[in-house]
């Protein structure tokens, strides 16, 4: 190993350490560092040996954190995986994260939060805000109609 890959080994270690990366990001920090080709790759393998670069923690932290921080369904926690390169185990591993109840629960009080914002006398009107608003959220289509549907005001 060169003393350059040395180097990048020793910063991208620090940039994994810091909080969890994708070998995505992890590549591209290494172009900006201009190490590319073969020595990037054996970079990364080093850093997955040395447990800096986890796929599966990565995807398991985004996914818990995004839900229970800022309330993110499911639909856009996968689309923001697939976007920083994480795909199939993985993926199924993070959203297997999230329990059931939690999520239902969570999409229960973030409409019922939403409704308290809104000032319509139509209740259709305001369904549909909510219908939106838990959408634009990454919730299941069939889930918010279930939620709503037991809740009508």
């Amino acid at each position: 190993m060169t003393d350059e890959i040395k180097e990048a080994l020793q910063k991208a270690a620090m940039f994994c350490a810091y909080q969890e990366r994708t070998q995505q990001e992890v590549r591209s920090r290494l172009k900006e560092w201009s190490v590319f080709g073969d020595d990037a790759e054996e970079v990364i393998a080093e850093l997955i040996q040395q447990n800096y670069l986890n796929e599966e923690r990565f995807a398991k932290s985004f996914a818990g954190g995004k839900f229970r921080i800022k309330g993110w369904g499911k639909r856009k926690i996968t689309q923001h995986l697939k976007q920083r390169g994480v795909s199939g185990y993985n993926l199924d591993a993070a959203m297997k994260e999230i329990a059931p109840t939690d999520y239902r629960d969570t999409l229960t009080s973030l409409l019922d939060k939403k409704r308290q914002t809104l000032r319509d006398d139509n209740p259709l009107v305001v369904r549909q805000k909510l219908v939106r608003y838990a959408l634009s959220k990454g919730y299941e289509f069939e889930l918010i109609f279930s939620v709503l549907g037991n809740d009508e005001s």
